[in-house]
């Protein structure tokens, strides 16, 4: 297949006018078997990755439900998304169990949809000032033992995990483990001396930047401020319109620079379905619009994919190359996937996306194969 006539995404010069071409996956220009697709006045991007979010379709990655994470993965291909990362929620230990061997057995059953590439594990070791719309009952302090039984029971997918660094046991728990996961600071109430020893320690990441954490101010820089003195520190931002301020979108991008910034969907089961009611981790959540709330008004994940987030993105006046290098590049390269995705390079696979003027979805090719997009 050859796409002719598109802008596409270059990793260091923006977006070039030149041709894609791959079978199974990209090859170099002068490769090609004849098939066209014509891209003009269209943006070739890579296929996106989202390394946190809960559910969309009716479906939670915390059910445990093998067919629900099916649907999810679906979706997920349907918009652009390429490879998924799920995130779990604050869960009791068998239910960690449950949703880590579903992530593995969809993982060796090469199930349809998205590439499965991790798991994410937002909890259970947060703070109960700052849960947000995790369950306060089943959180625990930080445990290596139950990370890496959970990590043989995913048979190696779990590739990040949330910690709170002000909890008992948090700086032995981010040393003991931070070569093997990720872990990315969370739910926390940590200053930011607190959170320079964590990452001095190895925690090398921000879940939902700004979201159940101390505000960036000037007297506290917090955890913001931390992880914008750590080099290499990449930093989760949730950009559906509700959880950040365009403002702040703006400023994020300014202060870390599109390297380091990562957009997620966070969203939960709502996502891809009408307004009504819905559960995010056990708990009740009212949907209205694009707002997502718990009983007491906390706003409870979201209801935007992560193509909806880049689109906000770039509405909020984040360039579209820094806008698809944090939702394709950027999360590839967290969670150890660069080398075969997140890329318009030859060798790589070919998850491409094509994207209208309007940036709307147009068509999805996934190892190679035309996928049709919802929307």
């Amino acid at each position: 297949m050859r796409i002719t006539g598109g802008q596409v995404f270059d990793l260091h010069e923006g977006f070039l006018r030149r041709d894609v071409c791959f079978d199974g996956r990209l090859l170099s220009d002068s490769s090609s078997d004849g098939k066209i697709y014509d891209a003009a006045g269209c943006y070739v991007i890579p296929g996106l990755t989202d390394l946190h979010f809960h559910g969309c379709k009716g479906q939670d990655f915390s059910d445990g439900d093998a067919g629900g994470l099916e649907t999810m993965a679906k979706y997920e291909l349907s918009r652009g998304v390429t490879q998924i990362c799920p995130a779990g929620m604050t869960l009791l230990e068998d239910q960690l169990i449950r949703i880590c061997r579903v992530a593995a057995a969809h993982r060796e059953a090469d199930r349809p949809g998205a590439a499965l590439c991790g798991v994410n594990l937002e909890g259970p070791f947060l703070s109960r000032a700052k849960k947000g719309a995790q369950n306060g009952d089943w959180l625990r302090d930080p445990d290596p033992a139950l990370l890496r039984r959970l990590l043989a029971e995913s048979k190696g997918l779990v590739k990040l995990v949330s910690v709170a660094p002000e909890l008992p046991g948090a700086m032995e728990f981010i040393e003991a483990v931070e070569e093997i996961v990720t872990v990315s600071l969370a739910h926390t109430t940590a200053d930011y001396d607190t959170a320079m020893e964590a990452f001095r320690l190895g925690a090398r990441q921000v879940t939902h930047l700004f979201n159940a954490m101390p505000p960036f101010s000037h007297r506290a820089p917090g955890v913001v401020g931390a992880a914008l003195d750590t080099p290499g520190c990449m930093v989760e931002l949730i950009c559906d319109g509700i959880h950040i301020h365009p403002a702040v979108v703006r400023s994020v991008f300014k202060m870390f620079g599109e390297q380091r910034v990562i957009l997620i969907s966070d969203s939960m089961r709502a996502a891809g379905m009408p307004d009504g009611q819905y559960t995010l981790g056990g708990q009740d959540v009212t949907v209205k619009g694009k707002l997502a709330t718990l009983a007491d008004g906390t706003i409870a994940g979201s209801v935007t994919d992560l193509m909806g987030c880049l689109k906000t993105a770039v509405s909020f006046g984040i360039p579209l190359h820094a806008a698809v290098r944090a939702a394709a590049v950027n999360p590839a390269r967290a969670i150890g996937i660069y080398s075969r995705c997140g890329s318009l390079e030859p060798g790589k696979r070919a998850n491409v996306v094509i994207l209208d003027e309007r940036l709307e979805l147009k068509d999805v090719f996934f190892r190679g194969e035309l996928v049709r997009g919802e929307g």
